[in-house]
């Protein structure tokens, strides 16, 4: 139990690591928490730093989804733990304990997660994001739409209950993280992928 409970705990400090507020600091770009949405994440970073800038961040974000949960997984440590080790990994992000709090959406470190959960499960996650971006250009309604499959998704390749579970509480999260989306959506007033306006980013 102690065992488990550190590294549920490591996994949260890993996913704590706000990569866009490094990345912006190593290329000497503006702090993303005091520029346009004030969201540390790629899309944020992308539109006020450029694409260098935005792949770094991207990749950061999903690694440091992916590689304390797969750690773990490689431990031989039960489903619920590894259930639980994902959702903290997700909670730092959001939640960093070494940036005030104050953290990105969570796109990019769930979709890291689900990869430590469930490849296949990864996968069609993206493809539904892909799909709902080519019809509709809008980044937000294509996450929030992937994210709400994913759980029926780790459902359908038969991952553990615990596992499922754990990506509805995310699914649950991030619809809540993205609630101005939402209300942007509705309005008709959401940026749209490769229309610049200001405008809350995904």
């Amino acid at each position: 139990m102690i065992i488990d409970a550190i590294l549920i705990l490591l996994a949260y400090l890993v996913g704590s690591i706000s990569t866009a507020v490094l990345v912006c600091r190593m290329l000497g770009l503006p702090d993303p928490r005091t520029v346009g949405s004030g969201n540390p994440g790629a899309t944020n970073v992308l539109r006020h730093g450029g694409r260098k800038a935005a792949g770094l961040t991207l990749a950061g974000d999903f690694l440091k989804g992916t590689a304390p949960v797969l750690v773990i997984v490689l431990l031989g440590r039960d489903a619920p733990v590894v259930a639980l080790a994902g959702v903290a990994a997700f909670l730092g992000h959001l939640y960093p304990v070494f940036f005030g709090f104050i953290g990105g959406k969570g796109v990019a470190t769930g979709l890291g997660v689900l990869l430590a959960w469930s490849w296949p499960g990864l996968l069609a996650t993206v493809a539904t994001w892909l799909a709902m971006a080519a019809l509709f250009r809008y980044s937000s309604l294509a996450a929030l739409s992937a994210f709400l499959l994913a759980p029926l998704y780790l459902l359908l390749f038969g991952n553990p209950l615990s596992i499922v579970l754990a990506m509805v509480f995310i699914t649950a999260v991030t619809f809540w993280r993205h609630r101005s989306n939402i209300r942007n959506l509705i309005a008709g007033k959401e940026n749209k992928i490769g229309v610049k306006k200001p405008s809350e980013p995904e």
